[in-house]
């Protein structure tokens, strides 16, 4: 079952979650970024398969270019396996010597349901909002196991104006 919840007044990823607590029955939640299109192959199935796996929480992620590090959260990893990867830490929009490495988070999530007291206690970050990654950075120091699946399928941005033009085009070529 899919259900929306809205923002009416959008205060960061965090504060969206919380806004879902309500809907959320089980120890784990998938959450899909709406700016953020994988196709070719299903990420969330890649995910949910890890999961099973590890039993842990999941981020999907993918390499950027290191000058490009300042637009995404960036995960810090060990012990890399060929499609997945332990992460030790998470950095919101890192300077590009302060990135930890060049794997971004991509909008979807495996999260526990314990990541809403996390939320609710937290206090505006960067740009006065609730980041999901401060979340994330406070469970991963009280032990929580996160893995970052390194996705097959290919990726959009549809965050900005000329990310969602771009989208189109490439859906369109890929239909033909």
């Amino acid at each position: 079952m899919i259900k929306f919840v809205y923002q009416n007044d959008p205060k960061g990823s965090g504060d969206a979650i919380l806004k879902c607590r309500n809907y959320i029955k089980h120890s784990h939640f998938l959450m899909l970024f709406p700016d953020d299109l994988i196709f070719k192959k299903n990420c969330s199935k890649e995910m949910i398969a890890l999961h099973k796996k590890t039993k842990g929480s999941i981020i999907a992620t993918k390499i950027v270019k290191k000058e490009t590090v300042t637009r995404w959260g960036i995960l810090s990893l060990k012990n890399k396996k060929n499609n997945y990867f332990t992460i030790k830490d998470v950095v919101e929009k890192p300077s590009i010597k302060n990135a930890p490495s060049n794997y971004a988070i991509i909008g979807r999530y495996i999260l526990p349901r314990t990541i809403m007291h996390n939320l609710k206690n937290l206090k505006p970050g960067q740009g006065g909002e609730i980041h999901i990654t401060d979340g994330i950075k406070q469970l991963i120091k009280s032990g929580e196991k996160f893995y970052g699946n390194i996705f097959k399928g290919k990726y959009l941005d549809c965050g900005t104006l000329s990310g969602y033009i771009n989208s189109g085009r490439t859906l369109a070529k890929e239909k033909k």
